[in-house]
């Protein structure tokens, strides 16, 4: 009896244990795969297809090669948030100086101001071709934004942006599926002005300034808000647990969003690269008439997924990492969200001819943007006094700092290409 019920309780310890552990792994989910999700924002949508309609299936080797970066990369800022529990831009404040952190974060505020420009072009295209007008459209989905972000902690809308993510990815496959898979070369290369300036193009697509910040701080939420619950003990391993999940996390993230940017290249082939995509009425004629009448709608449904998914993570990491720079209490956050945006509901309520290009250029920049941060998140994750244990080994510094340098070198062969 003495033994059955010594026997008993090492079972509930275990199964308790074990229920710990999957509580844990299920709550600590989410901030690296929603950084990569937004990557494939409506921009990268757009940039994506105009690569497709440019050189077919001719770029998919060269998107497949930014899983490396885009992972060693983000990989960084998500290991800094989970070992210090902090935002990007605290973590900068604190063990830099405050003008360092603002002088990093401010051109990504700025440059985020034109990034939702994008995003809401985005939303419009899908949902006009629905026949829902921009002028209804965007301010709902403003109010509804805002709404979310300030009435919601980031856990509770977390759900729906996972959710968000699914209709993404399911959308965009099954266009591809209408589409149907053409005996395109999946290998073009022409030295070129007008071909380096795409691939520069797809690079700054690839990783944002915004990215860097928003998985710190949602990861570095995420760990301090479980820890409160935990001895050291379960301290220890609530730590390493993050860490391996994040890692496992960004990895799967970067692979799915660069099949998603094939994906809508493979999409766009057959696509006259002269006809304006950024124009709902031409972009469902084109649709429809290369994959069927279902297209359209099917694909409206993932560009406004993909537009207001981004806004979400956009807009906080780019309000996340001005207020830690700025020692501004986090809930004030959509104070700065709100001055940021409010002006780009506007603008694409009259479509320009030339939004296109504008988005292009867009990708561009974020590649010098990306310089300070990138240069800080190589820094901080090397620095053991911040990291400890979890410092980056020499490695993992040769594939960070060469990664970086990969992505530099294409927006400076997009800047001679200009």
């Amino acid at each position: 009896m003495i033994l059955q019920n010594e026997y008993l309780k090492n079972t509930d310890r275990s199964t308790s244990k074990h229920r710990f552990r999957h509580r844990h792994h299920m709550h600590l989910f989410g901030p690296a795969w929603l950084t990569m999700m937004a990557d494939m924002d409506a921009a990268s949508t757009i940039s994506a297809a105009e690569v497709g309609a440019t050189f077919k299936y001719g770029l998919i080797w060269f998107m497949l090669l930014l899983i490396i970066p885009l992972f060693f990369i983000q990989e960084a800022a998500g290991r800094i948030g989970v070992v210090t529990q902090q935002g990007l831009g605290t973590v900068i404040r604190k063990h830099y100086s405050k003008s360092t952190a603002l002088a990093l974060t401010i051109p990504m505020v700025i440059t985020d101001v034109i990034t939702y420009i994008a995003e809401y072009a985005g939303i419009a295209i899908g949902l006009k071709i629905f026949g829902i007008s921009p002028f209804i459209s965007l301010p709902v989905v403003f109010v509804l934004h805002v709404l979310l972000i300030t009435k919601r902690k980031y856990a509770q809308f977390e759900k729906l942006l996972l959710a968000i993510s699914g209709v993404l990815i399911t959308t965009f496959v099954i266009t591809l599926i209408f589409r149907g898979i053409k005996p395109y070369s999946p290998i073009y290369v022409l030295p070129s002005t007008s071909f380096f300036f795409m691939l520069a193009v797809t690079v700054g697509a690839v990783v944002m300034p915004f990215m860097l910040f928003f998985q710190a701080s949602a990861a570095g939420e995420k760990v301090s808000s479980a820890r409160e619950h935990l001895g050291e003990e379960g301290e220890t391993y609530l730590k390493r647990k993050a860490l391996s999940l994040s890692k496992k996390e960004t990895l799967i993230g970067a692979i799915v969003t660069e099949v998603l940017m094939v994906v809508v290249e493979m999409v766009a082939t057959g696509i006259d690269p002269s006809d304006n995509l950024m124009s709902p009425k031409e972009l469902s004629t084109i649709l429809s008439s290369i994959a069927g009448p279902l297209s359209p709608y099917i694909f409206g449904i993932g560009l406004a997924a993909a537009g207001f998914l981004a806004l979400v993570v956009v807009s906080l990491g780019s309000a996340w990492g001005f207020v830690e720079a700025a020692n501004i209490p986090k809930d004030k956050a959509w104070i700065v969200y709100v001055l940021e945006s409010l002006p780009a509901v506007f603008v694409p309520m009259i479509f320009s001819s030339d939004l296109i290009n504008f988005m292009l250029n867009l990708m561009v920049v974020f590649v010098f943007v990306l310089i300070g941060p990138g240069i800080m998140v190589g820094v901080i994750s090397s620095n053991k006094k911040i990291m400890g244990e979890y410092v980056s080994n020499k490695k993992w510094k040769a594939f960070y700092w060469g990664s970086l340098s990969f992505v530099l070198i294409f927006g400076f062969i997009a800047l001679k290409s200009l």
